[in-house]
């Protein structure tokens, strides 16, 4: 994801960002947007996913996860999904 597509996109992104206790995959201010990639491991987290994601939507962000399968298997429709969910919320700020 990231040096096929979030590295040379047009709005900046910053890749494993610390965000209260927390390392984020991808973050994008411009959007306040954070984008996080789930793969096995999140599965088994349980309620802790959720815990984590609620504490960073407190900041005002967005937290999109994607998962490992629906970039592996759709990756041109998955790139397209974040250019649409960057350009709308981009437009609200």
């Amino acid at each position: 994801m990231w040096y096929d597509f979030l590295r040379n996109y047009p709005v900046n992104f910053l890749r494993q960002k610390v965000i209260d206790n927390y390392i984020v995959d991808f973050y994008c201010s411009k959007a306040k947007l954070v984008i996080e990639i789930d793969g096995e491991y999140h599965k088994f987290t349980g309620n802790s996913e959720a815990i984590r994601t609620n504490n960073i939507e407190k900041y005002g962000l967005l937290v999109l996860r994607i998962t490992n399968d629906y970039i592996d298997n759709s990756f041109d429709e998955c790139c397209q999904y974040i250019d649409s969910i960057v350009k709308n919320r981009m437009s609200n700020y």
